[in-house]
């Protein structure tokens, strides 16, 4: 009979060829480095040590074919602390001979001991199987958002990621972006782009912040959300770190913005180079600053070349988008499975935190930057 059991280390080079198979080049064999990381991910890593573990399916024959991975979040709500499950990676190979593999993972995932569970990854046939386990859709956390700051060089990115030769034409593109956005009114916000004379930061500061900084950022600006991640300080350090690690994109950029007095009304990270579309993982803000932070966010972008900005939505930020000529769409899904019915009514008013930092895209696996 087929099985599922807890990741054990002897498991680690098998998912790593699995996980080279399914979302990378099957033809290329799993690296060192790949499976070091996994190793450290799923059983070493701060986090790790709170009782949720990831899940293997073996078939009749004793060889994994399947595999969920969970990644530990400690959360607090209504003064109590909370344990979540991140569901990161949900692959099975096989599916022919045992189609149901995938589910019962699933199953056995939202069946562990923690008192929440989410994806913020999840297809549209995962959020199906996501459903059927009486878990629930969170469709103000599930858009995908898009802001062009510079367009020439935006669709040449574009193309670029299809057909490398279109990098050729990055010079063209600024100096068009440079023409056109010159020509536009201060004031001219557009669908296509961004005027350079647009003072989108007004009074606001935006300026660099550490790593360490950052941190203790966090820590503050999510004390408005509840249910909201109580990290430890190692496992906060952890993930910031491994946020803070060169993307395809680019740099890792982590900013505070500070009012005229000084007071700081929020922070965020994106990962992008000049002349790259970059990644935002994470905007913060104090209670009625999201706007400010969100200009503050795009002219800072904008002022160091940044040709785009895309990144994931949060309840409190969405609404404060709108009007900044800024486009949405849906890709996944994120979910999330509670055996508290007043947890999930939080997510669902939009007052708990998740995504970006408390999620799974900090990671250098889901950023795609592991050997």
């Amino acid at each position: 009979m087929s099985e599922i059991r807890p990741l054990q280390s002897s498991d680690i080079p098998a998912l790593a060829g699995m996980f080279q198979r399914v979302f990378r080049d099957p033809k290329v064999p799993a690296s060192k480095e790949l499976a070091d990381y996994l190793r450290y991910f799923y059983l070493d890593a701060p986090g790790q040590d709170i009782g949720i573990t990831s899940l293997v399916h073996l078939n009749d024959g004793g060889k994994m074919t399947g595999f969920v991975g969970a990644t530990g979040l400690p959360m607090t709500f209504q003064g109590g602390p909370l344990r979540a499950a991140i569901c990161g990676s949900l692959m099975v190979e096989g599916r022919d001979a045992d189609p149901l593999a995938g589910a019962r993972l699933l199953k056995a995932f939202l069946a562990g001991p923690q008192d929440l569970s989410f994806s913020e990854t999840a297809s549209e046939v995962s959020a199906s199987m996501w459903m059927k386990l009486r878990g629930l859709a969170l469709p103000q956390y599930s858009l995908d958002w898009l802001r062009i700051i510079r367009p020439a060089g935006f669709f040449t990115e574009l193309g670029a990621s299809r057909i490398g030769a279109a990098r050729l034409l990055r010079p063209v593109a600024r100096k068009a972006d440079d023409i056109l956005r010159g020509r536009m009114r201060a004031d001219d916000l557009r669908w296509s782009g961004i005027p350079g004379a647009w003072n989108g930061q007004g009074s606001f500061r935006t300026s660099d912040v550490s790593v360490e900084g950052f941190s203790e950022l966090f820590a503050r600006l999510t004390a408005r959300y509840a249910p909201r991640p109580d990290f430890s300080g190692e496992q906060l350090a952890y993930v910031i770190r491994e946020a803070a690690h060169r993307r395809p994109e680019g740099e890792a950029v982590f900013c505070k913005v500070e009012a005229r007095t000084g007071a700081v009304i929020g922070a965020f990270v994106y990962h992008g180079d000049a002349g790259r579309i970059g990644r935002v993982l994470q905007i913060l803000s104090i209670p009625g600053q999201e706007r400010q932070v969100i200009d503050c966010l795009i002219a800072y972008a904008a002022e160091r070349g940044v040709v785009a900005l895309r990144g994931r939505t949060q309840p409190a930020l969405l609404e404060a988008m709108l009007g900044r000529r800024i486009s949405f769409t849906h890709l996944a899904s994120s979910v999330i499975h509670a055996k508290d019915p007043e947890i999930l009514r939080a997510f669902q008013n939009g007052d708990g935190f998740f995504n970006g930092l408390a999620g799974e895209h900090w990671s250098r696996l889901a950023a795609g930057n592991i050997g």
